[in-house]
């Protein structure tokens, strides 16, 4: 992708991105009437407030849409109107669409500092999703879809195989026992209408793939492609096997999210969805998929996979295809990491009721570091909070526990209670030979050492814990001055 791809002419930017704006129009709206339980009602959201940018230059399937993504890694989610390089060009490409903790607030309705309550309440009280008859994702009915004709598939990364999708939420339902399940995994097309799965042996998706093939059956499933932040964030939940997420993305949405069955099973799918590809799951058939991209930013080779056949795509007329750019990007990391930390939340306070929020962040890959911020810790309660945390996460190697006056997920107060507060020689703990998920990236023989971290205050360290800072009524006196001059 060359420098001056985007240029004065092509690219349309709202909001407060206008200091970098080179040719403004009006808003973007994305196209087609919005349920309030699409992806496209989020996308008005960004529109409103500025983080919605429209390309109107071609980009290329083969990395450039991953190279726009990458570089405004922290900023706009981008719309890619001009794709070359697919014969489903005509379907523009959105991504960027979370890559950051205020855009999960939104999505969820919420602020940054309520965010983990709400997704803690919406896994303890889910709502019943409400079936429909008619849904806007199954406007347009392909047969047999050649996936790679049919949809705008990236490619990301140099040394991977093949594009991917990366943004489908999987639903599968066990036919005999009716456990459901809705997660992420990527995708990569192998040609007509199949494609390799990417999923862990130990997935839930992938427990359910061998009780099929153990009675000599492939899996339904349905990949949705284009959702609401509720339904991704509900898929990236760490639940008990056979739980049903798609409640939870209810619960999140604060009414029944509605849902229509598959044309060709019985499997229920968002129906505000942009896509969804209808087929079965194949334990029985092996892929060997090569080098591919993780959270940590480095290639993995995790040998033989499993393999999808579809038989059905339903789509919205204009569907709009969204992307996930994987790798160490911010959308990829958080999807994980405020799943996790919410999941962890949960566990922690069952061994140490004191805990206010967990943070999984993006400095931690979201998926390799926790923090764990309590509330007036008794002694003993920082080290039980560490214990609970990598019981109940395989991925987590290291955890920092800090007082509750410091913001788990803002790296700076983290680093700095560490730096303060915590004597090595007393605080670190370090265990090591302990079991390691297959995507560490330093596990060897299958083990990690994990480390953590007390940085909570002691009483005997100092005589006088309080922060040096102006009185509150001279600070209270200057924030009015600041407004007035507009400074905040």
């Amino acid at each position: 992708m060359s420098t001056d791809m985007i240029d004065a002419g092509n690219i349309v930017r709202v909001g407060r991105w206008s200091e970098m704006e080179l040719h403004a129009q009006d808003k973007v709206q994305p196209a087609g009437a919005a349920s309030r339980q699409s992806m496209r009602a989020f996308l008005s959201m960004l529109a409103e407030t500025g983080d919605l940018v429209r390309i109107e230059e071609a980009v290329n399937l083969d990395y450039d849409v991953a190279a726009c993504l990458a570089e405004a890694d922290g900023g706009p989610a981008l719309q890619f109107q001009d794709v070359k390089g697919s014969a489903a060009a005509a379907l523009p490409i959105v991504g960027n669409l979370l890559n950051s903790l205020p855009r999960f607030a939104l999505g969820m309705g919420s602020t940054t500092g309520e965010m983990q309550a709400a997704l803690i309440a919406a896994i303890e009280q889910p709502l019943p999703h409400r079936i429909i008859s008619t849904a806007p994702c199954q406007e347009q009915i392909i047969s047999m879809p050649s996936l790679l004709d049919e949809l705008p598939v990236p490619r990301f990364f140099e040394k991977e195989a093949g594009p991917y999708i990366t943004a489908g939420a999987i639903v599968a339902r066990d036919r005999v026992s009716g456990q459901t399940n809705l997660s992420i995994a990527r995708l990569m097309p192998l040609g007509a209408n199949r494609a390799f799965v990417g999923i862990a042996p130990n997935h839930h998706l992938a427990l359910l793939a061998r009780a099929a093939l153990a009675r000599g059956e492939k899996l339904d499933i349905a990949v949705c492609i284009g959702n609401h932040p509720a339904v991704l964030i509900a898929a990236c939940l760490y639940l008990g096997f056979g739980d049903d997420e798609l409640p939870i993305a209810g619960a999140l949405l604060g009414e029944p999210l509605e849902v229509v069955r598959c044309t060709q099973s019985d499997l229920l799918v968002p129906a505000h969805c942009e896509c969804v590809l209808e087929g079965t799951l194949d334990a029985g058939e092996p892929f060997v998929e090569g080098a591919v991209s993780e959270f940590h930013g480095m290639y993995e080779n995790y040998g033989a996979g499993i393999v999808a056949t579809f038989t059905r795509l339903t789509r919205r007329q204009d569907a709009l295809f969204q992307v996930i750019l994987p790798g160490y990007h911010p959308e990829h990391c958080l999807l994980g990491g405020v799943a996790i930390a919410a999941g962890l939340h949960r566990v922690v306070r069952n061994a140490v009721p004191s805990v206010r929020e967990v943070a999984v962040g993006v400095g931690g890959a979201g998926r390799l570091h926790a923090v764990v911020a309590l509330s007036a810790p008794r002694p003993g309660e920082a080290r039980k909070a560490m214990f609970a945390v990598w019981a109940a996460v395989n991925l987590i190697k290291q955890v920092i526990v800090v007082d509750d006056d410091v913001d788990p997920w803002n790296p700076l107060e983290v680093e700095r209670a560490c730096a303060t507060r915590s004597r090595p020689d007393r605080d670190h703990v370090v265990i090591a030979g302990v079991r390691a998920d297959r995507s560490e990236p330093l596990e060897r023989g299958g083990t990690i050492t994990k480390l953590g971290v007390d940085a909570t205050r002691r009483e005997e360290d100092r005589d006088d814990w309080d922060p040096a800072r102006p009185p509150a009524a001279a600070l209270a006196s200057a924030r009015d001055i600041l407004r007035r001059h507009k400074l905040i």
